[in-house]
């Protein structure tokens, strides 16, 4: 790994983490059993990881740096699988099922479906 590497995941990472406590910021106290900032960085880094993954499949010789850039550093940055943990264990703890249950399913098909969408946008963008 060389440095080349390593600041294309450090600098993508901060982007990305930068960006998630911004969101969290503007979009959490909007809807507290539902953190819609949590929820929104995991469906935009859904589709923005699916989208990199579709390109960098149609175009294989990209620079490893920026796969490490987009997909390491920036998406692993902005998604919060812990954070989205964490919301849950609390909804279930409170006994607030219908919210966990909500909570579980938004973020789990919602950035699946972002990622299937992502990679299906570039293959038809690509073929276009």
């Amino acid at each position: 790994m060389g440095f080349l590497a390593f600041f294309a995941v450090a600098t993508g990472g901060a982007i990305g983490t930068l960006l998630r406590w911004l969101l969290a910021i503007l979009l959490n106290p909007l809807l507290p059993n539902l953190p819609l900032g949590t929820l929104a960085v995991n469906l935009i880094g859904g589709l923005i990881i699916g989208i990199a993954l579709g390109y960098f499949t149609q175009f294989p010789s990209l620079p490893s740096e920026l796969r490490l850039f987009v997909i390491t550093g920036f998406c692993g940055g902005l998604t919060t699988f812990s954070a989205f943990s964490g919301e849950t264990v609390l909804l279930l703890m409170r006994q607030q099922y219908g919210w966990a249950a909500a909570v579980i399913s938004t973020h789990l098909i919602g950035s699946l479906s972002m990622t299937f969408l992502g990679f299906m946008l570039v293959k038809f963008l690509v073929k276009a």
